[in-house]
């Protein structure tokens, strides 16, 4: 099972590579963000969208957060403005980050029932598990939109979590 201390550490994580990324994607045209680079959901800014919708309707079964306002097939198109994609990026983070703040062994260990569009039914799983996959699916979906950045001429950074994440300032490491 996953603790909160991890789930604090990997918010801070996320918020991290995503200002990094986010960035990076300044630094390029817009054509350039927009352009088809053969990924999973397109673009640099279709994945950065799509990574936004995806946190946007785990949260809102986690948190209450209000769900995504398109179905997971539009979500690459779901914010087209690049300014307002990045600014409810750096909403959700801190948002994410808050609630990883309130997390509880109890909590993480309780089970959520939701009903799952994908699959058509009604699920019911343990917090952490669900948790644990939207971590990995930030991480996952960043390593695609990082070497679309990185083949159109950004450079985002480092990657490796010891060392983009201030664990001591986490409390996790002394």
């Amino acid at each position: 099972m996953v603790s909160p201390a991890w789930c604090r550490m990997m918010a801070a994580y996320n918020a991290e590579m995503n200002r990094r990324l986010y960035a990076a994607a300044d630094t390029l045209d817009d054509a350039l963000r927009r352009a088809d680079g053969g990924a999973f959901w397109g673009s640099i800014h279709g994945t950065l969208s799509h990574l936004l919708w995806g946190d946007t309707i785990w949260m809102s079964r986690f948190d209450g957060w209000d769900p995504p306002p398109v179905a997971m097939q539009d979500s690459p198109r779901m914010v087209a403005d690049w300014p307002a994609l990045r600014a409810a990026r750096v909403a959700a983070d801190a948002r994410i980050a808050a609630w990883a703040e309130g997390l509880t062994d109890q909590r993480l260990a309780a089970s959520l029932t939701w009903f799952s569009g994908i699959s058509g039914r009604e699920v019911t799983m343990p917090l952490w598990v669900l948790v644990g996959h939207v971590f990995n699916h930030q991480t996952h979906h960043r390593g695609q939109a990082h070497a679309l950045i990185t083949r159109a001429g950004a450079r985002p950074g480092d990657t490796d979590l010891p060392w983009v994440v201030d664990l001591a300032a986490l409390g996790i490491l002394p």
